[in-house]
């Protein structure tokens, strides 16, 4: 009997890694590519160690249904699956040493696409004017917004967003570090979402990344009579070989572009943003204001 059929005769079982959230996104080749190699590697681990596909599911503790997909590289597998499967075959670490690989599918493409960007960049000016920036939340408040999204995220889905901001937190991390600069807005530090703990929380962690050498944080006063970023969001980010790719809503719906012309409209904009906005000394004072409040 294939093993196709031996998945199939076995009826489906319930699984945590068979939630949202862990399903292969049919347009990321690389995931995909990635996925089916993990895949393989597993089937011909388990057919060499004698296993069927319900031998090795009653082993591992996990439906028959589950190995199946996970080994024709229709799901990702978790972490723990993967400890599960080296323990199982007797593998010696070689299963559990893909973590690494599966981890990085876990992320979309689009996030994986930025952390490429921001990682290569020695210079990004970003401007949210909706949230506090990614790069800066915490993970806690990070988790307190996406918690109020409607239909909501599952509760792997939130795990997951939350794993690809950190991720992208390597940014600060690098030698030598980019320049960071943010203009954030007045009411995104106001407002107590998810909670005034998780608030206080941030606007301290705010004060210790603006003491860094290459992060400047400016503040979008409300009582200003003039705000240039009325249009929306702006990224702009500049590569050591001079080149540059900037992203706006107002600019071409959004998609990133690499075009002199609007690369020279986004950072105008964002050039009078940062004058109408406070200084970074300013900016510093204002928070510890606002944390005294909170």
């Amino acid at each position: 009997m294939s093993v196709s059929e031996e998945a199939v005769r076995v009826a489906p079982e319930t699984d945590r890694t068979d939630e949202p959230g862990w399903e292969v996104d049919p347009d990321d080749d690389w995931a995909l590519a990635v996925l089916a190699t993990v895949g393989r590697q597993l089937r011909l681990r388990r057919e060499a160690a004698g296993l069927r596909v319900n031998d090795f599911a009653v082993a591992a503790g996990y439906g028959a249904d589950l190995v199946y997909k996970i080994e024709t590289g229709k799901r990702i597998p978790r972490p723990e699956y993967l400890d599960k499967a080296d323990e199982v075959l007797g593998a010696g670490g070689l299963i559990s040493a893909m973590r690494e690989d599966v981890k990085k599918v876990r992320y979309p493409k689009k996030v994986r696409d930025l952390a490429q960007l921001e990682g290569r960049a020695v210079e990004l000016q970003l401007y949210d004017p909706l949230n506090i920036h990614g790069l800066l939340q915490t993970p806690d408040y990070a988790r307190g917004l996406l918690l109020m999204r409607r239909p909501a995220y599952s509760a792997e889905e939130v795990e997951q967003f939350i794993s690809a901001r950190v991720a992208r937190k390597s940014v600060f991390d690098k030698d030598p570090a980019p320049d960071l600069s943010f203009v954030l807005e007045e009411w995104t530090l106001r407002r107590p979402l998810g909670g005034k703990a998780r608030l206080r929380q941030q606007l301290e962690h705010l004060l210790e990344l603006g003491q860094l050498r290459n992060v400047e944080l400016q503040v979008m006063p409300m009582d200003h009579e003039e705000h240039a970023g009325l249009a929306g969001g702006i990224e702009v980010l500049k590569f050591e070989d001079g080149s540059m790719v900037g992203r706006s809503q107002a600019v071409a719906n959004g998609r990133p572009v690499t075009e002199p012309r609007q690369l020279r409209i986004l950072e105008l904009r964002y050039g009078i943003i940062r004058t109408q906005a406070l200084t970074p000394r300013e900016t510093a004072a204002f928070i510890e204001q606002l944390l005294g409040e909170t």
